[in-house]
C-alpha cells in the first residue's frame, strides 16, 4: 500500500528544510527570526529514517533469507539514493577544484576540502570521517541511509529470532551505547541526537523504531479487523509532536510522538485507503521529497551564493526583497526535482539495480 499522507508529511518537511538552508543566505541571516524558527524543527530529519524503517521493514523483512536476497535487496536500495548523491557530489567537486585553485576565495575552507571527497563517494561521511560536513551537506543522511541499510540484517534477525520483543531489545541495546558514547564525547556535538557527521549512528536507531512502528500497525490491524479507525489520533501525536520541537522539550518525546503518529496514520489509512483520496491530486510533487532534499544546496549555491550575492543583492540590505525572491530558488528547486525524478534517477537507478525482476508482495505487513 502507498501511504499518501506520509509522502505529504515527508515533502512538507523536506521544503521546511530547504527554507531553513536558503534563509541562511539573506541579510541578517543569524538576526532572522524565521531561521531560529526552523532550527527547532530539524528533528524532523529523525522523521525521515523512522520512515525509512517502517517501509523497508515493511517491505523486505520476510523477503530476505539468504546472502543473494542481501545482495539484491542493497543494491535496489543504493540505486535509489546513490546516483542522485553522486550527481550532486560531482556539482559540489567541481566547486572544491574551483576554490582549490584559488580563482575564488570561499567562507567555508571546510566543506571543501579536497580530503574529504573519497569518503562522500563512497558514502561514508555520516560514519564520523569527515571533522565537518562537506560538499553537499545535507547528504550525510544518504550516508547514514546506506549505513542502515547494510545494517538491516540485524533487523530481520532480531525480528525472526524474538519478534517485537527482539526489536525493541535491539534499540534498546543500541541506544545505550549511543548514550554511553555521548556521555565519552564521543559525538563532537555532544550528544547522538544531533549528530550529523556522525549521523549515521543516529539514523540506525530511527530506523529500528520505524520498523517497530511497522510491526505494530500490523498486529493494530489484525486486532481492529473490520472496524474503521481514525486519522485523529495521528494527527494529534503530530501536533504535540510538532509542539514539543518549538517548545524544545526533550527530544526523546518528540520521537515517541513521532513514532505515535506513524502508527496511528498507517493503521487509520490502511484501513480506509480511500479517506487520503483528497491528497492524490498531490502526487507528482509530494513524491519528490527525496529530490527536492538532496538538490536544494545545488540550487542554493546557483541562485542564492552566486546570482543573488553577487549580482542581485542591493546594496542596502532588504529582507522584503530577499524573501520575494526567495520564491525563484524554490520554484527552480520543485522544477528541477521533478525533471530528476521522472527522467534522470530512474535511468541511473536501472543501470545500478540491472533489470527488475518480478517478486511476491508480503501478505502481512501493509507497505
Amino acid at each position: 500500500m502507498h501511504f499518501r499522507i506520509f509522502d505529504a508529511w515527508r515533502l512538507t518537511a523536506a521544503l521546511l528544510i530547504m527554507t531553513y538552508h536558503f534563509l541562511y543566505a539573506g541579510p541578517m541571516a543569524h538576526e532572522t527570526p524565521g531561521i531560529a524558527f526552523l532550527y527547532r524543527l530539524l528533528p524532523l530529519l529523525d522523521m525521515f529514517f523512522m520512515m525509512s524503517g517502517f517501509f523497508i521493514a515493511a517491505r523486505y523483512a520476510r523477503r530476505l533469507s539468504s546472502p543473494a536476497d542481501f545482495v539484491g535487496f542493497m543494491r535496489r536500495r543504493i540505486a535509489r539514493v546513490y546516483p542522485l548523491h553522486l550527481l550532486t557530489l560531482g556539482f559540489f567537486a567541481v566547486m572544491g577544484l574551483v576554490f582549490a585553485s584559488g580563482l575564488v576565495a570561499s567562507a567555508e575552507p571546510e566543506r571543501w576540502d579536497l580530503s574529504a571527497l573519497p569518503a562522500n563517494i563512497l558514502a561514508l561521511h555520516a560514519l564520523g570521517t569527515t571533522s565537518a560536513l562537506t560538499f553537499n551537506y545535507v547528504s550525510w543522511s544518504v550516508s547514514a541511509e546506506i549505513f542502515c541499510y547494510a545494517l538491516f540484517p540485524l533487523v530481520v534477525f532480531a525480528l525472526r529470532r524474538g519478534g517485537l520483543g527482539g526489536l525493541v531489545l535491539l534499540l534498546a541495546v543500541w541506544v545505550a551505547g549511543l548514550e554511553a558514547a555521548s556521555a565519552a564525547g564521543f559525538f563532537p556535538r555532544e550528544h547522538w541526537l544531533k549528530a550529523d557527521t556522525f549521523g549515521a549512528w543516529r539514523a540506525f536507531a530511527d530506523f529500528v523504531l520505524g520498523a517497530i512502528v511497522a510491526v505494530l500497525v500490523e498486529r493494530r490491524l489484525a486486532a481492529a479487523a473490520g472496524r474503521p479507525l481514525s486519522h485523529r489520533p495521528g494527527f494529534l501525536a503530530l501536533g504535540l509532536a510538532v509542539a514539543t520541537m518549538l517548545l524544545q522539550a526533550s527530544p526523546y518525546l518528540t520521537i515517541a510522538l513521532f513514532a505515535a503518529a506513524m502508527l496511528f496514520t498507517a493503521c487509520a489509512e490502511s484501513a480506509r485507503p480511500d479517506s487520503t483520496r483528497i491528497l492524490a491530486p498531490l502526487a507528482p510533487v509530494s513524491r519528490l521529497a527525496f529530490s527536492i532534499y538532496l538538490l536544494h544546496p545545488v540550487m542554493e549555491t546557483l541562485f542564492l551564493s552566486l546570482l543573488w550575492k553577487r549580482v542581485l543583492s542591493p546594496p542596502e540590505p532588504s529582507l522584503l526583497l530577499f524573501y520575494a525572491y526567495l520564491a525563484v530558488p524554490m520554484a527552480a528547486t520543485i522544477v528541477v526535482a521533478l525533471l530528476s525524478e521522472r527522467f534522470v534517477e530512474p535511468r541511473l537507478a536501472r543501470l545500478v539495480a540491472g533489470p527488475a525482476r518480478p517478486r511476491p508482495m508480503p501478505a502481512c505487513v501493509p507497505a
